[in-house]
């Protein structure tokens, strides 16, 4: 992949119940179609999840979440896609490693599970290591800051630096601010206008705004499917910043963003 271009990575639900767009893709079947019309669209990168985080998800048991994702990655890496698995457990992190994913996406920094950090340490992947407080509960759970961005990026340093004391090698890490999870709408605004401090800690970024709440918030309360037009202007943003990746639903409009943006990033000769 080229590191010259902010990457799109495509999101494949296989829930019945994330906030966005859960059952439409429950099954093995209708997510491996899903994925591979992403890449058809233009995806760089697959993120596969079997476990909604919305507020108020009930968890899937370990059984049920490896039943929803291990078909979907073994089929879509066998057919060359650059997959991620969107997961909280060191065993479906484990399975999923062996079945062809090259990232695990761990939106807990691996507080939700405490085998995650040495499981991935011996594991072929990369890791997203999200900034987290818990589980999201009903509204802005966790949400108190001295300075939302000082300290988010404490915290999240605090969990690279543990992810490294664990074996996870730092070339391997991806950072993510983790917007909208425990983060008031302004919070989430004060960190995306900040994005150039989490570019400077090292490690490559992985930004997901796709059709949260509080760009329907900006949008006077429209739903999670009239957001994708929010979704490509922050997608704007970071590929302005040289943030390594943008989380997206929708592919092909984000993309085309993305490729503006390397068009003009390149070096024109003098006359």
């Amino acid at each position: 992949m080229s590191p010259r271009r902010t990457l799109v990575m495509g999101i494949v639900n296989v829930t019945p119940d994330s906030f966005s767009d859960g059952g439409h893709w429950d099954t093995p079947e209708a997510a491996i179609a899903h994925g591979r019309e992403l890449l058809a669209q233009g995806a760089d990168l697959l993120d596969i999840g079997g476990e909604s985080t919305r507020p108020g998800a009930v968890r899937p048991t370990l059984e049920e979440e490896m039943a929803r994702v291990l078909p979907v990655v073994e089929e879509l890496a066998a057919e060359g896609a650059w997959v991620s698995v969107d997961t909280m457990r060191a065993e479906v992190a484990r399975q999923s490693a062996l079945a062809g994913a090259r990232i695990i996406n761990d939106v807990s920094g691996g507080l939700a599970d405490q085998d995650m950090v040495r499981t991935v340490a011996g594991l072929d992947v990369d890791y997203v290591c999200m900034h987290w407080r818990g589980y999201l509960g009903t509204g802005d759970t966790n949400a108190a800051y001295q300075d939302v961005v000082t300290d988010v990026l404490a915290e999240l340093v605090e969990r690279i630096d543990a992810c490294i004391a664990g074996g996870i090698a730092p070339e391997r890490i991806i950072s993510d601010v983790g917007l909208g999870f425990s983060k008031t709408v302004e919070q989430n605004w004060q960190l995306l206008r900040h994005l150039d401090r989490v570019e400077e800690l090292g490690y490559r970024q992985l930004v997901g705004v796709s059709r949260k709440r509080f760009l329907g918030d900006l949008l006077s309360g429209r739903p999670p499917l009239e957001r994708d037009a929010a979704t490509q202007a922050v997608t704007a943003l970071c590929a302005q910043q040289g943030v390594w990746a943008v989380r997206t639903h929708e592919v092909a409009a984000n993309v085309d963003v993305t490729r503006v943006y390397e068009k003009l990033a390149e070096s024109v000769p003098e006359a």
